[in-house]
């Protein structure tokens, strides 16, 4: 190819962009064949294109619950067409101050979300988000929670632990393998329940939340329980219980095995797995509880005398 007949076409290049825009010249110009012009090399980047912008110069986007689209430090993994399970790892390098935060006691608005487990990922989105607390600045992965979408029963911890922190997952560390026995216990599989916390990230240490945390994650927990609609709550130790209750309400040891109503939601309270860890003589009464549980789900458990 001439010289002359290479710049016509080159010509024709740029007059196709003025007309249909940089895109198409570049389709275009990678499938014209390249020849060498002396001295130098016709390359697209020589072409007119969009200027490049230098990604620590893009101003972070606030996350919607409207938006369709996945926080790339948002991992939603659905378990089974009857389930959802969902994992909401953090980028350690995002700044808190790059994300929206989530008002203290603030209930995110679910808009566009119709079906269950779209719901709960939203939630999720939110969760990954949220700065409302200090938790933020000290958690791994946040850990909204994992089970089915409309659960007949519904548990909820006091906050994640280490291997929670780590996994995005609840009850994963010894707690949740005595849970998940306990669960077994009542005829029941992991996947048949959902799993929560009252908060959604790992309080430094394991030390029980603080109440203005509780606070900040309380929204979330009533959107969860909203779209979950369970018919019964099954509470574990003393802090998912107040957080439902309020601070009056008498402790575990007083309240265990009582049949409660939130919201019209039955709520029975047992003691937490790591209470039972180290407290064996628990283990009946915390037995019995499951059972007041089983009887408000009208089933009984499995005849073969296992017990946790």
């Amino acid at each position: 190819m001439d010289r002359q007949l290479l710049l016509r076409q080159v010509r024709e290049l740029i007059e196709l962009d003025r007309g249909f825009g940089v895109e198409f010249v570049m389709r275009r110009a990678a499938a014209a064949p390249t020849a060498a012009l002396p001295g130098s090399a016709l390359r697209p980047s020589v072409l007119p294109g969009p200027r490049a912008i230098a990604p620590s110069v893009v101003p972070p986007a606030t996350p919607t619950l409207a938006a369709p689209a996945m926080p790339r430090a948002t991992t939603v993994l659905l378990a089974d067409p009857h389930g959802v399970r969902i994992a909401t790892p953090v980028a350690a390098s995002a700044a808190p101050a790059a994300v929206a935060a989530v008002p203290v006691g603030h209930t995110p608005v679910l808009s566009g979300a119709t079906a269950d487990d779209t719901a709960l990922a939203a939630i999720a989105r939110a969760i990954a988000a949220c700065t409302a607390c200090g938790l933020c600045t000290t958690r791994r992965l946040t850990v909204p929670g994992e089970g089915a979408a409309r659960p007949a029963l519904v548990f909820i911890g006091e906050g994640p632990g280490a291997e929670e922190d780590a996994q995005g997952r609840p009850f994963v560390g010894p707690a949740g393998q005595l849970l998940d026995k306990m669960i077994i216990a009542m005829g029941l599989a992991r996947q048949e329940v959902f799993i929560t916390n009252v908060v959604k990230c790992r309080p430094p240490g394991n030390r029980n939340p603080e109440p203005s945390e509780v606070l900040a994650c309380s929204g979330f927990l009533e959107q969860q329980l909203a779209s979950l609609a369970p018919q019964v709550i099954c509470t574990l130790g003393n802090v998912p219980l107040r957080a439902l209750f309020g601070a009056e309400q008498p402790g575990i040891t007083r309240s265990h095995g009582q049949i409660l109503t939130w919201r019209g939601i039955t709520v029975i309270p047992t003691f937490h797995p790591s209470y039972l860890l180290r407290n064996e003589q628990a283990k009946k009464p915390a037995w019995e509880d499951l059972q007041v549980v089983l009887k408000s789900l009208g089933r009984t458990a499995p005849r073969r005398g296992a017990t946790t």
